[in-house]
């Protein structure tokens, strides 16, 4: 897991724990813990209006200012210390998705935020019929709820179910993208959907097998959509066509878990492996002594 901030400074999330790039020094931020004094492991990171970096992990969350470090679990009000997803709104606000649904903390108490209940997705190890898979705001400060009941608006004090209005058949929504023309793309267990105008079209056809479904999604600087198909294969989709990445043994990078672009344009490859760059047309993998 990884996140530019909106100074430019890098964030890496594993199972470790949270990183820092100082430099070119990766900086192990020792003070996110778990309850009992533990590392987690990162599963999502956000940033507030305040320029607090946010981490949801497998023991709660943790926020960074500047140096001093809050960690903050169920014994704090959180709704579960399983956390899936952290995200943010525009009056500093800070909304968590967890196993057992979702809640928001205004930096004193937590409230649980009531969504329609789900399905257990049974095919995998970790699910529940509240699972929250990710939350994020777009462009103009709508939030977008993606759930194991579908996908989620809330703006104005109005929550939309989505899925019904625009026709995703999927009941599992995982994740969330919105390209630089301010549309919608959805990673779901049925296929990858884009969404305009809240009319969903699939993208997707009967030649991919979906298999565990889309993963995450990025758009490079020429605004090709990259995406994750069934855990292990990169696909892109340039408007008209699905082309798969073929990889081979000299450059077969991660299983990737994540694909990000940053604020250079860079396309990053995250996942079981490490982390990776695409540079023309090859991974280059980063280690802790870069290359940055």
């Amino acid at each position: 897991m990884m996140y530019q901030d909106s100074k430019g400074v890098f964030w890496f999330g594993a199972e470790g724990g949270a990183f820092r790039l100082a430099g070119d020094s990766l900086i192990h931020i020792d003070s996110i813990k778990s309850e009992s004094g533990g590392r987690v492991t990162i599963k999502d990171i956000a940033e507030d209006k305040d320029g607090r970096i946010w981490f949801g992990h497998t023991d709660g969350i943790s926020s960074i200012d500047g140096k001093l470090v809050k960690n903050y679990y169920e014994s704090d009000g959180l709704i579960s210390n399983a956390v899936w997803s952290i995200g943010t709104d525009a009056i500093g606000n800070i909304w968590i998705g967890t196993m057992d649904g979702a809640c928001v903390f205004d930096g004193k108490t937590f409230k649980n935020f009531e969504l329609p209940l789900g399905t257990k997705d049974t095919t995998v190890g970790i699910s529940s019929d509240k699972m929250i898979n990710k939350i994020f705001r777009d462009r103009k400060g709508k939030l977008w709820i993606s759930s194991n009941a579908g996908l989620f608006s809330y703006s104005n004090s109005t929550l939309t179910n989505v899925s019904k209005k625009a026709g995703i058949k999927s009941n599992f929504v995982s994740m969330g993208f919105e390209d630089k023309e301010g549309v919608l793309w959805l990673s779901s267990k049925e296929g990858l959907y884009k969404l305009t105008d809240e009319v969903a079209k699939k993208i997707t056809d009967e030649s991919i097998e979906i298999g565990k479904g889309i993963g995450s999604i990025a758009e490079d600087k020429d605004g090709k959509i990259w995406f994750i198909v069934n855990q292990h294969y990169l696909y892109t989709y340039d408007g008209k066509e699905l082309t798969e990445f073929k990889k081979s043994e000299e450059n077969k990078g991660p299983v990737v878990f994540q694909i990000y672009k940053d604020q250079s344009d860079r396309l990053w490859f995250v996942g079981y492996g490490g982390a990776y760059r695409l540079e023309n047309g090859k991974f280059v993998n980063i280690t802790k002594n870069g290359p940055w």
